[in-house]
């Protein structure tokens, strides 16, 4: 009895899938390249070390109500 009959079935199955994998892959690449998604990559990762947001507000004092003597 060969018991690895069935198993080689799921090869069947298991490639084509591989080979879908493979093509959708290949296709988002593609489309990244031409969409310029690999254009500027060294600017990201400066924005995040010079940030040009206004920095926050310092709280402001609190009134001091017992300056009575």
């Amino acid at each position: 009895m060969n018991t690895w009959v069935p198993l080689m079935n799921i090869i069947f199955v298991l490639i084509p899938i591989a080979i879908l994998f493979v093509i959708i892959a290949g296709v988002v690449f593609f489309w990244a390249i031409r969409s310029e998604q690999f254009e500027d990559l060294d600017r990201q990762g400066s924005n995040i070390l010079f940030d040009e947001d206004q920095p926050a507000r310092k709280p402001a004092k609190p009134a001091d109500h017992d300056s009575q003597p």
